[in-house]
């Protein structure tokens, strides 16, 4: 089938190149725009006034010494923050970005292991601030993040640097930038582990965010909830919306995204599985809640039927259900994990669209996504053109390691030349520890390398496909399969779905006994599973799984022992 454009291709020779473009081509359109507190009204800022702050922001790095100098930027998504990172990419100096929750020494550790010279860092960080300040010896190169207009920390940066590219804006234009050296160091997420200094260059994320908007029909407005200090959460956004002129309302906190939904009524959001999974629960919660589940149902058969013939009544008929996103959410691109097809089917039959899309770090992120005019269910999408992907070692099913050569792959390991060397081929394919398939340019995931359960018959088990058939069972919030670990001896090793409740649901149906509520649709599901992926036990948590700010669980803080 051929992939249909929706967009011509724009590429950039640097983020440089793309912000002055931006700066005239969207001059008068909103580009950020956030809230000082929940109840005040919205600062709007607009793309010809971002891009002076960059411009104003880089100069004064450049009068300060900072053109090819390490720059780690701590703190929560502010239009500070994404002004640092613009800045910092405009004059071809290497920003780190980190976690602002991780633990002041595990900060210091990092950003000493990056080799930082200048420090930018939320202004409510003080401790950790003066932490990292020490162990690297910083001296005076901490710079706040105190709220534009505050007149303090990187606000006095930007008033100071427009002056000076006022009196002189050649330094700024002519900093050189070399887009096949090191812009970003990402420190992943360590999920399974500790994690590794991914080494971009610019030329990496601006071909992969090049290669994916001609095919997807993004809004004029989205509401950013992600974290910035991954590259879904700062290329995607960051760098894609403003190659689209998207404005991106800048969320004040989890806490607040309902509220916010509904206030700034975006057109398409950019997410990750878990906060589709939570919407969906709640959505459905509330339908119970009015006694309505069978009428949605129902009316979902309906309009179902309807679209086969040409009729489109979703807005109409599902408009109250809608407004939970704000009511002007047509589309919904998701990353990070594949999504339960009954969850898709469900945002489908409503009128949200979801597009899955498959990424890592390593390849700045994205690898494949599924496009507005050819969706495929259970799919993590389409390569992108950019790409070739190989199947290394497929099995009976066509299932293997999923290896990927192209532009947006990194650089490597940052200082770790033994893990650079173990994560290509000898052809300089990378290779992404995700299991999958790959039918004509359409990849299915089937699990992580890591995850795998190789069972003593030699069959695998990818615990993510068991996963994903149960995350939508009514009273489960988050579930992990592994192959629990016997006390008494291997042979006695068997398969664990290890749940945390949902407990709204739990205390909103009077359960009692949770485990026999969830067992009745772990039966359900071995019945129909083949013998070796069937669950022989089920373990309930009291307390939440350990989580990384992306919501993905720490699979290897998990205790997997069984009696």
């Amino acid at each position: 089938m051929k992939n249909e454009k929706l967009h011509e291709k724009r590429e950039f020779e640097s983020v440089r190149a793309l912000l002055e473009w931006a700066g005239e081509e969207y001059a008068d359109r909103n580009a950020f725009s956030y809230r000082e507190t929940i109840k005040s009204d919205a600062i709007r800022i607009k793309f010809r006034d971002f891009r002076e702050d960059v411009r104003a922001l880089a100069s004064e790095f450049i009068s300060r010494g900072y053109v090819g100098k390490r720059i780690s930027v701590i703190g929560k998504t502010s239009y500070e923050w994404i002004l640092t990172y613009y800045a910092t990419l405009s004059i071809g100096s290497v920003l780190v970005p980190l976690d602002r929750d991780w633990s002041a020494t595990e900060l210091a550790k990092t950003t000493g292991k990056a080799d930082t010279d200048i420090l930018v860092i939320d202004a409510d960080l003080q401790e950790k601030a003066e932490e990292i300040r020490n162990a690297l010896n910083l001296g005076d190169n901490v710079i706040f993040i105190c709220g534009r207009g505050s007149g303090k920390g990187l606000d006095l940066l930007v008033e100071a640097g427009k002056a000076k590219y006022a009196a002189d804006p050649a330094p700024y234009h002519n900093a050189e930038i070399d887009t096949d050296k090191l812009a970003l160091m990402v420190f992943t997420s360590g999920t399974t582990g500790e994690g590794k200094g991914v080494m971009l260059c610019q030329r990496n994320f601006l071909s992969d965010l090049s290669d994916v908007i001609p095919y997807v029909d993004f809004a004029d407005k989205t509401v950013g909830v992600l974290p910035p200090h991954h590259t879904y959460g700062s290329s995607v956004m960051f760098i894609g919306h403003v190659m689209i002129g998207s404005e991106i309302y800048i969320s004040s906190g989890l806490r607040h995204v309902q509220k916010e939904l509904q206030m700034e009524k975006p057109g398409h959001l950019v997410l990750v599985p878990l906060y589709l999974e939570t919407f969906y629960r709640k959505i459905w919660a509330n339908i119970k809640n009015q006694g309505k589940e069978k009428l949605i149902n129902r009316m979902i058969k309906i309009s179902n039927a309807l679209l086969k013939v040409g009729i489109d009544l979703r807005a109409k008929l599902f408009g109250k259900v809608r407004d939970a996103f704000g009511g002007e959410v047509k589309m919904i691109i998701s990353g990070g994990a594949p999504i339960n097809s009954e969850i898709i089917a469900f945002f489908d039959a409503i009128g949200i669209s979801t597009l899955n899309g498959y990424g890592i770090t390593e390849c700045a992120p994205i690898i494949s996504v599924n496009h507005t005019r050819r969706n495929i269910h259970g799919s993590v999408g389409v390569v992108l053109d950019i790409d070739t992907v190989h199947i290394n070692e497929p099995n009976e099913d066509g299932e293997g390691e999923i290896w990927v050569k192209g532009p947006n792959v990194m650089l490597g390991y940052y200082k770790n030349e033994e893990a650079t060397r173990d994560a290509f081929s000898e052809d300089g394919y990378f290779k992404t520890g995700d299991y999958g398939r790959l039918d004509g340019d359409v990849i299915t995931i089937t699990g992580r390398k890591k995850n795998l359960i190789i069972l003593s018959n030699g069959k695998n088990v990818y615990p993510e496909e068991i996963e994903n058939e149960l995350i939508a069972t009514p009273g489960i919030q988050d579930i992990i399969v592994y192959e629990g670990q016997s006390r008494r001896g291997m042979e006695f090793n068997a398969i664990v779905a290890e749940v945390y409740p949902d407990q709204d649901y739990i205390q909103k149906n009077g359960i009692t006994d949770v485990k026999a509520h969830l067992q009745k649709y772990v039966d359900a599901y071995n019945k129909t599973a083949v013998p070796y992926k069937k669950i022989t036990v089920l373990k309930l948590r009291e307390e939440e799984f350990p989580k990384n700010t992306l919501r993905k669980i720490l699979r290897f803080k998990l205790d997997m022992s069984i009696d």
